[in-house]
């Protein structure tokens, strides 16, 4: 169930990527239009910043580097235009057959969605998500495929993906919806600890690990605290603290009822 050799290779680049929603929110935050970034102007966010992006940003980026080791890849996603939209990206390897991979969710590596192939198999896996073990499904007659995610406390999660590639027009103007939506800041960052790869999470003002022992949460910080909030981010990203700042502060001030701390820009 494994991708092949070269399709991991471009994969490992981005082992040290978050996904995060505060690039957007900065970038906002300095009167840019809340649009889909280029890959290049990515990259030289990452070379000053250490920023990265969120399933769009990866999404594009991944098929970007794929492209330019002469491997085939197009999106897909689901809830294109909302705010729970979400994409990822399909490989193809050298003799067709396809592999999942979705940066956006911080899985460890692809995985094989293609029923034609031998290896593929519906058994429960170990090694492609932090924190559990995954399923994957290829439902017959629709051209989709649903991944049922087995944590360590028996807690089960579903998500379903249409298989059915997604037109680059469409892609991007998807893109720019969701870089001009500002809900709440959320990073999500894979590191290895303990000899596994572990899963660490800011999301909605907490932030915790996940991890084989299950649900790990960290201390609490109040929403208004962006300046240990952003210590704690660049701990665990490398993302420059005054960009997390300006980027919490941006979150804080729409959200209602909210003050933004005042002195950290």
């Amino acid at each position: 169930m494994r991708a092949s050799v070269d399709i991991v290779k471009v994969w490992r680049q981005f082992d040290h990527h978050p996904m995060e929603t505060l690039t957007k929110a900065w970038h906002i935050s300095q009167g840019a239009p809340g649009r889909q970034r280029t890959v290049q102007m990515m990259e030289e966010h990452r070379r000053q910043f250490g920023t990265s992006g969120n399933c769009f940003d990866l999404a594009l980026w991944l098929m970007h580097e794929f492209g330019k080791n002469g491997i085939e890849s197009y999106p897909i996603g689901h809830h294109l235009h909302t705010p729970r939209a979400h994409v990822a990206v399909i490989a193809v390897g050298e003799r067709g057959q396809t592999y999942f991979c979705d940066l956006g969710d911080q899985w460890i590596e692809p995985i094989l969605i293609d029923a034609s192939c031998e290896d593929f198999t519906q058994d429960e896996l170990d090694g492609f998500v932090t924190g559990g073990r995954i399923k994957a499904e290829l439902p017959a007659g629709r051209n989709e495929a649903k991944f049922t995610y087995i944590r360590p406390n028996g807690k089960i999660s579903e998500q379903t993906f249409s298989l059915e590639p997604i037109e680059m027009n469409e892609f991007i103007a998807a893109a720019n919806t969701s870089q001009s939506l500002l809900r709440y800041p959320l990073v999500e960052m894979r590191f290895t600890e303990h000899n596994e790869v572990r899963h660490w999470e800011f999301d909605r003002w907490n932030s915790f690990v996940s991890c084989s022992e299950g649900l790990i949460r960290e201390s609490k910080l109040e929403m208004e605290e962006t300046g240990e909030w952003a210590r704690r981010i660049h701990q665990r990203t490398g993302m420059h603290t005054d960009v997390i700042i300006r980027a919490l502060n941006t979150y804080v001030a729409v959200m209602p009822g909210a003050a933004v701390e005042n002195g950290t820009d």
